[in-house]
């Protein structure tokens, strides 16, 4: 292990991670959803309901959905994709 200079200290070479970093001072993300994700009124930011795939589903791999006088098809995929027909 290399020796200090002698017009330094080891108190004078600790620091603490900045802010929004973790302890090797690397920049904390908290991911935001992309505004399509979002929904506001105005400035003022509000959720949307959102609801599980499997809630939806249970043990069923299809769902109908009534969206005024049609109805829809929601099936899932033996791959876990979601397709939608009307």
């Amino acid at each position: 292990m290399p020796s200090l200079p002698p017009h330094r200290s080891s108190a004078e070479l600790t620091c603490a991670a900045p802010p929004g970093t973790d302890s090797a001072g690397i920049a904390e993300i908290t991911p935001t959803p992309p505004a399509s994700q979002r929904g506001t009124i105005g400035a003022k930011e509000v959720s949307r309901p959102r609801w599980r795939s499997a809630e939806l589903f249970g043990n069923r791999q299809e769902i109908e959905i009534e969206h005024g006088l049609a109805v829809y098809r929601l099936r899932l995929t033996s791959l876990g994709k979601l397709i939608l027909t009307k």
